[in-house]
C-alpha cells in the first residue's frame, strides 16, 4: 500500500513536484522561505525517511544528491482526499461538499468547472453501469 505523506513530507513533495529535482539545500531553502523554521539536518533526515517510505528517490550529481518525487501528485492528492473524507466525514461525500463549498465564495468559473466535473463523473458512472 502506498504511503500517505505527513504534512511536512507533503510540503517537501510540493517542492519536488514544482521543481522536478532538488538538492537538500534547495528543499531546505524552499521550505524555510514558506515559513518553516527547519534545520538543514532536519530536511536531510526528512528526505532520507521519505526515501525509505518510497515517496522520493535520489541520484548523485557531483558531491550532492538530487531528490525527486517517486509518487505522482494527482494520485497522492486523491489518496489524501479519500482518507480525509473517510476519517473526518465517515465517507459522507454530500456533507463534505457542503462544508467545502460553504467555506469560501467561489467564482463563476470555479462553479462552471465543478459542474463540468460532476457531469463527467455522472457520464463515467453511466458507462460503467452499462458494462
Amino acid at each position: 500500500m502506498e504511503c500517505i505523506p505527513t504534512d511536512r513530507e507533503l510540503e517537501a513533495l510540493k517542492v519536488l513536484w514544482r521543481d522536478g529535482e532538488a538538492t537538500v539545500r534547495d528543499v531546505y531553502d524552499r521550505m524555510n522561505s514558506s515559513g518553516a523554521k527547519l534545520a538543514y539536518t532536519t530536511v536531510l533526515s526528512l528526505l532520507q525517511v521519505m526515501e525509505q517510505k518510497g515517496l522520493v528517490r535520489h541520484r548523485a550529481s557531483g558531491k550532492a544528491y538530487l531528490y525527486a518525487a517517486a509518487v505522482q501528485r494527482d494520485r497522492t492528492f486523491r489518496r489524501l482526499a479519500g482518507c480525509f473524507l473517510e476519517r473526518v466525514f465517515d465517507g459522507a461525500m454530500e456533507e463534505y461538499l457542503v462544508h467545502a463549498l460553504q467555506s469560501r465564495r467561489l467564482s463563476a468559473e470555479e462553479l462552471d468547472r465543478l459542474e463540468e466535473m460532476i457531469a463527467e463523473v455522472r457520464s463515467q458512472s453511466k458507462k460503467s453501469l452499462k458494462k
